[in-house]
């Protein structure tokens, strides 16, 4: 077991790439795609069901725990790891991005965002010092810096404008995060869709320095074309030997074109979100648990999965438990879903390594354009 973080890159395959993010509490297999858990959870799941997918990194969320139970609070139990009983790698965000899209009555400076919180509107200032001092106490193995990121689409102006406080944070995050061996910082490029400005931003980035990359600002309602065309020149502005990691990615279509281009990490509500709705992701595209269709279809969700929800129960059953609100509709359907994107990850890893990802990616979007299996 490695005492520091480091990346090995095993295989390229195009501008796919495979490797590992080596910590001390564990590696990462690359391209990773790592389930939220927003409030120290992964909803509807025990972390040893998360783990049993496949998983080996779990996001955590900086705004959401420092107003509830308070990152302190969290320090004092231990930390975060012990706290939700899961002792592999966590991510923690910076949470700004939940300031800027959930907190009430906010308000941006130099110096950071001054908020009230949704829960209970007691006012709060987030900034890169305190970002960094919150994720320490929590106990994170990679700390994502603070950073502003702006919806798109935007005006050029009003994205170099937030681009370039978010490069000025970058440094205070650097700074106040010191040297502490085990644990990762990773800068964040912003740029919006603009390719001259993504460019600034990773080369101040760079200047800086940092133990990973993640590019930002993308899944913010520009729709998967726009993505995709920054995604064809962020990832190789971004330095060859440290991680990239996409942020809040995202769709199974999405994570397979973002490894395509080059992304090494992702994270995304997805899965678990779409389970609590009925909704599963399958190798056909996806299955909408809730439609009459199912009602007496013996069949599996997917009869080439082995996870529990497809191995010991029927369409017909996750049918009826979601149409009764069941509980176990939503604990099943989560584990399936996470399931299919860790086993999404496997295939690309192969694939990669094997010098087969064209053809892989072909096969992934032929099956999905058949759809999902006639009704009985």
């Amino acid at each position: 077991m490695t005492e520091r973080f480091s990346f090995s890159l095993h295989a390229t395959d195009g501008r796919a790439r495979t490797g590992t993010i080596s910590t001390p509490r564990g590696e990462i297999r690359t391209p990773a795609f790592m389930p939220v858990g927003t409030a120290a959870t992964v909803k509807a799941m025990l972390p040893e069901s998360v783990r049993a997918t496949g998983a080996d990194v779990l996001l955590g969320n900086t705004y959401h725990l420092m107003l509830r139970p308070t990152a302190e609070r969290i320090a004092r139990l231990g930390g975060l790891h012990a706290f939700m009983n899961w002792e592999r790698p966590i991510l923690t965000d910076s949470g700004g991005f939940q300031v800027m899209s959930l907190a009430e009555l906010r308000k941006l400076t130099e110096e950071g965002v001054t908020f009230r919180s949704h829960i209970d509107g007691s006012r709060h200032m987030l900034t890169p010092e305190r970002s960094m001092e919150i994720q320490q106490l929590l106990g994170s193995d990679i700390v994502m810096c603070f950073d502003e990121c702006p919806a798109l689409p935007a005006e050029h102006d009003r994205i170099a404008e937030s681009m370039r406080l978010s490069m000025r944070w970058a440094q205070r995050s650097r700074d106040a995060f010191g040297d502490r061996p085990g644990h990762a910082l990773f800068g964040i490029q912003q740029g919006g869709d603009k390719e001259d400005l993504r460019g600034e931003s990773a080369e101040a980035l760079r200047a800086i320095g940092f133990d990973g990359y993640a590019v930002g600002g993308l899944a913010v309602g520009e729709g998967q074309e726009v993505m995709f065309r920054v995604l064809d020149y962020a990832p190789d502005m971004l330095p060859e030997d440290k991680p990239r990691y996409l942020m809040g990615v995202g769709k199974p279509d999405d994570i397979v074109g973002a490894v395509k281009r080059g992304i090494d990490m992702m994270d995304c509500v997805l899965p678990s979100r779409s389970g609590r709705t009925g909704q599963a992701f399958t190798r056909r595209g996806v299955v909408n648990i809730k439609n009459a269709r199912h009602q007496e279809d013996p069949r599996p969700l997917d009869e080439h999965c082995s996870c529990p929800a497809c191995r010991s129960y029927s369409r017909a059953y996750l049918h009826h438990v979601f149409r009764s609100q069941e509980i176990i509709s939503s604990m099943l359907l989560t584990w399936h879903n996470l399931h299919y994107f860790q086993e999404l990850m496997q295939g690309m890893r192969d694939a990669i390594a094997a010098g087969r990802f064209a053809d892989w990616e072909t096969d992934f979007h032929a099956q999905r354009a058949e759809g999902d299996i006639e009704a009985l």
